[in-house]
């Protein structure tokens, strides 16, 4: 009896099983959709947070955008593959072990665990890949070399965007230093001594409108007055808002003036007359048209800049003066006085935050630097690289004949892909361990 009711009770009712299950069902499919959403929304909330608690905004602004990048980069590919009617089954930021998913449709979307750049997986992207017979029409592969070469350049491609409206912004929004107003950007910190500036109450931001009368609209024509007039008094009209006020100081004589322990000026100097302070251009920003032009314009000049630089960066003098830069501390810190050599994701966030603490401006220049940079190195003619895929099908292109597809084996280039990761990995390992023991000094100091 006993042990009849324990196996009665350990026994479910059918009837209420079935309604449990019915529950189930109707309840799970909601919350495996929002679940996700959710947990990574108090994720970044947690980030923004403790960005704040701990004042460190700008930095998480950095991070913000590099991820946007990296992810709109891979968008670009996305977008691609799924007009060309191509299988897309993950879109994620990062590799190796998930933290965090969602599927919508056939593709999963995600976080892994280790954060060094994104992916988008496109079924059959290569001959050596094993695909369900199902989806081999769905393939990279099979699609026309139109819709892979646009697969393949899409990332890229996005990056140029990117950067020409970083700069359309920059033109139209921020603006840009120019001849035109003269501002002060800070007071400089004399040693032992008050500055005029810090005497007479100048402070950034403040417009000089003329000196003596005569009016000034380059940081030249201030220097060549305040220089001339050691000992004597000048007059500087400044403007702030809607006022505009008379400001009387004597210029001093800045080879006697001491920053750091040395002289500001050296002892040869003509016209050493200092006044104290850090003069800028107030920005001046572009029509929303002329904007547009000027945007080409700087992105072309930007495009044959990075060129340039990598040319120079990966020549045989360059390779041989980077390699003395890994053995010569002194090198090294020479690079890093000048700003001459390749910076690793972690010196460029580095850079991008102290622009960002320079101001909006200096940050966008900083990510279209990054932007223009990334879109040449992608375009690299060598797998895995997105130029090898370009280069993948242009070469099948060349080889196909009317009716005849020709498919390269991508097996027989894997030896020279694995030296390209490793040549990218020793440039990623060196590049991290000069920006860790020798910094680039602050392009905005």
């Amino acid at each position: 009896m006993s042990s009849h009711r324990v196996v009665s009770r350990a026994q479910p009712d059918p009837a209420s099983q079935r309604h449990a299950g019915e529950r189930q069902t109707s309840e799970d499919p909601g919350r495996a959709a929002w679940r996700p959403l959710v947990e990574l929304a108090i994720v970044l909330a947690a980030a923004v947070f403790a960005a704040i608690i701990t004042g460190t905004t700008d930095v998480l602004v950095v991070v913000a955008a590099i991820v946007a990048m990296v992810m709109i980069h891979e968008l670009g590919h996305f977008l691609t593959a799924k007009w060309s009617g191509m299988k897309v089954t993950e879109y994620f930021l990062g590799f190796g072990p998930r933290l965090w998913s969602v599927r919508w449709g056939e593709t999963e979307y995600g976080v892994k665990a280790i954060p060094a750049g994104g992916y988008v997986k496109i079924v059959g992207m290569t001959n050596l890949e094993e695909v369900d017979p199902e989806d081999e029409p769905r393939s990279y592969r099979q699609k026309p070399f139109r819709n892979r070469l646009l697969v393949a350049v899409a990332g890229s491609a996005m990056h140029f965007v990117m950067a020409f409206v970083l700069i359309w912004v920059l033109l139209a929004v921020i603006g840009v230093p120019g001849p035109g107003k003269v501002e002060i950007q800070g007071l400089t910190p004399w040693q032992g001594m008050t500055s005029p500036a810090e005497r007479a109450g100048l402070a950034a931001g403040e417009t000089i409108v003329a000196v003596d009368g005569r009016h000034v609209s380059t940081l030249s024509e201030v220097a060549k007055v305040t220089g001339s007039h050691v000992g004597r008094r000048i007059t500087l009209e400044i403007r702030k808002g809607g006022t505009t006020r008379d400001v009387a100081l004597t210029p001093v004589d800045g080879r006697h003036v001491l920053v750091g322990g040395r002289p500001v000026l050296p002892a040869g100097t003509r016209d050493p007359g200092l006044i104290g302070v850090d003069l800028t251009y107030l920005p001046v920003t572009s029509g929303p048209l002329e904007a547009v032009g000027q945007s080409a314009t700087g992105l072309v000049r930007t495009l044959g800049a990075s060129i340039g630089a990598l040319g120079h960066v990966f020549s045989p003098s360059g390779l041989a003066r980077y390699v003395t830069e890994l053995s010569s501390p002194a090198a090294a810190r020479k690079a890093a006085r000048q700003g001459t050599r390749p910076e690793s994701i972690y010196g460029a966030v580095r850079t991008a935050v102290q622009g960002a603490q320079a101001g909006v401006g200096d940050l966008l220049v900083v990510l279209i630097s990054i932007n223009v940079f990334i879109g040449v190195v992608n375009l690299f003619p060598m797998l895995p690289l997105d130029g090898g895929h370009v280069a993948v099908a242009v070469y099948e292109r060349i080889r196909s004949r009317r009716g005849r597809p020709y498919r390269a084996d991508v097996g027989k280039l894997l030896p020279v892909a694995y030296l390209m990761i490793a040549f990218l990995g020793f440039v990623f390992l060196s590049s991290l361990y000069l920006d860790i023991t020798h910094p680039v000094a602050n392009p905005f100091h």
